[in-house]
């Protein structure tokens, strides 16, 4: 089935989840594809290793666009748990929310999600970047290593729980700081690292001078006796 300006349209309500994910992961560079009626399915968009563009025209299941590499895939509706986990590169929109997990693990690439995210956010993050035009839950980058999370609302308590390297910037309120994570002086490199990953989000109504930064104490890197407590 194709659609107009080369973009083939899959219809999940005449054909199967596995049928599509097989094609997807077999298309060539530079395809585009549109995803009518996901309906909230799991494990759409996953595995993705060529530089196609997928719009998923709705709500999508658990860990939607899972293990993407190369791909740029839209999710115009929300996004259940673990949206973008695993991502390697390329890049993930999510125009709605996201609930928990969203971008666990991620190794690259970026990925934007217009709404709030639930709890967890970016939670073992290894070099993302994870852009949140609103609010994010509890324990978001939770023993996150590399990479940076902007939220551009609110974050929850135990923000950067055990943080190794990543670096958070939060224009909002934060409940509360995990073991090891404090709020740092921003330096010229980070705001305009800062300043280009609002740009790439296509965050262009608020000023980079709003946003705090917080990062690892480095305390919590060699176990200390003294420090047990946090462990």
């Amino acid at each position: 089935m194709s659609g107009t300006r080369n973009t083939q349209v899959f219809d999940l309500s005449t054909s199967n989840l596995r049928e599509l994910n097989s094609r997807l992961q077999n298309e060539g560079p530079d395809a585009a594809w549109e995803i009518q009626n996901p309906v909230g399915r799991h494990a759409l968009a996953v595995g993705l290793t060529q530089p196609i563009s997928v719009t998923i025209d709705g709500h999508a299941g658990y860990y939607a666009a899972g293990m993407n590499q190369r791909a740029n895939v839209v999710i115009t509706g929300n996004a259940g748990q673990g949206v973008g986990e695993n991502m390697m590169s390329g890049s993930v929109h999510v125009k709605g929310n996201a609930s928990s997990s969203a971008g666990a693990t991620a190794h690259g690439g970026l990925l934007v999600i217009d709404g709030d995210a639930g709890a967890r956010c970016g939670i073992s993050i290894k070099g993302a970047d994870i852009v949140v035009r609103g609010s994010v839950g509890h324990m978001s980058a939770f023993m996150a290593q590399s990479g940076n999370l902007v939220v551009c609302g609110d974050a929850g308590d135990a923000l950067g729980d055990s943080l190794y390297e990543t670096r958070i910037f939060v224009r909002g309120n934060v409940k509360g700081l995990g073991a090891d994570c404090e709020e740092k002086e921003m330096t010229p490199e980070d705001l305009a690292i800062l300043t280009s990953l609002l740009s790439k989000a296509g965050v262009t109504d608020i000023s980079p001078s709003e946003f705090r930064l917080f990062g690892s104490a480095r305390k919590l890197y060699h176990f200390r006796v003294d420090n047990a407590s946090a462990y």
